[in-house]
């Protein structure tokens, strides 16, 4: 699991709410039997029916709903890890195991009757595309002739934020819509956008618990991801978020710009006069400090880039070693307004 606690805690005390649990399977589910669910039944799984070995899976969920009178339970990993986990197939048949036998245990299931169904569902955050296997029986060796009868199978649904494409994301009052946008914004228009639908969304006194539990996860893991450095008020509402976000977006871009401004010319100086020193000889002190300044903001520009967008590709490159220093400077005072890279250059 992830080492940022506070992101995993703020992320479970969300889908610890019978609401985006609901809108989870809801709107992210599509499978016939969603449809049969009772969620006024729905109830999240105290631990007198989760043994050591699961309450030990602190970013892991379990809630059960009635589907056609019978019990369903439905276990929620939530995976931060950045890498893949390849076993997660086996990781999910192990503690889909564990269940049974706490329900067993606690005489929730008794002799004589039969297991409920789990619906097993893994919650991806991270930025590189889920290919592990989804089912166990991917994982083990073909049985020859009979023995193919005791190949056992597993699966668990997947859901990778980083895959659902825009027309899943357009039901304006599912809270994990906003929760997945609010994972991906990259501008603080996008975060705005988001908290509003949030606000729309959760009126009334009946949503007190989740609009805290939002506020607690912006304000902590969304808001200093987008805006790493500053100062960010704690606030106790959502509409709170959205006037503090109309008030200081505006002067952290500013601040933000004149402080990559600043630290370009500084890192241009420095490199400028040790440049001008090794080519003086040849072209002179001031061509060399000219030249390493222009270096130093075309440097400084790259990585902000790389920050903002990850990886760049090759023309990027090109384009900024051909920029004259008034194209840098007009790129990075539009840097943080850009929604990506081609709508970026084409205003320099």
């Amino acid at each position: 699991m992830s080492s940022d606690s506070s992101h995993d805690s703020g992320y479970k005390l969300l889908f610890s709410h019978a609401q985006v649990v609901e809108d989870l399977l809801r709107g992210f589910v599509p499978e016939d039997w969603v449809a049969e669910l009772d969620f006024t039944t729905l109830e999240k799984v105290s631990g007198s029916y989760v043994s050591d070995d699961l309450r030990d899976r602190e970013d892991d969920i379990i809630w059960r709903v009635r589907r056609q009178g019978q019990w369903l339970y439905v276990y929620v990993l939530l995976e931060f890890q950045s890498r893949v986990d390849p076993w997660m197939a086996l990781r999910v048949m192990v503690y889909t195991g564990l269940l049974y036998q706490d329900l067993i245990k606690t005489g929730e299931v008794r002799r004589g009757q039969k297991l409920p169904p789990v619906f097993p569902l893994v919650l991806y955050n991270g930025r590189q595309r889920w290919n592990a296997a989804r089912d166990v029986s991917e994982l083990i060796d073909l049985l020859p002739g009979s023995l193919k009868r005791y190949h056992p199978a597993h699966r668990y649904f997947l859901l990778d934020e980083s895959a659902v494409g825009e027309e899943h994301l357009s039901d304006r009052q599912n809270t994990v819509t906003s929760i997945i946008r609010l994972e991906t914004s990259a501008v603080p228009a996008d975060v705005r956008q988001a908290v509003s639908q949030l606000q729309q969304r959760l009126q009334g006194p009946q949503y007190a618990s989740l609009r805290r539990a939002f506020v607690v996860w912006i304000n902590r893991i969304v808001l200093r991801r987008l805006m790493p450095g500053q100062e960010v008020p704690e606030v106790n509402e959502l509409q709170e978020i959205d006037t503090m976000l109309a008030e200081t977006v505006e002067e952290w871009t500013r601040q933000w710009k004149a402080d990559g401004l600043q630290q370009g010319r500084l890192q241009g100086l420095q490199e400028g006069r040790q440049e001008g020193l090794r080519e003086g000889l040849r072209e002179g002190l001031q061509v060399g400090i000219q030249q390493g300044l222009l270096r130093g903001e075309r440097v400084l520009l790259q990585k902000q880039l790389e920050r903002r967008f990850g990886a760049l590709p090759p023309w990027v490159s090109e384009r900024l070693a051909q920029a004259t220093p008034e194209q840098l400077e007009a790129w990075g005072l539009d840097l943080l307004d850009a929604a990506d890279l081609g709508a970026l250059f084409q205003t320099g």
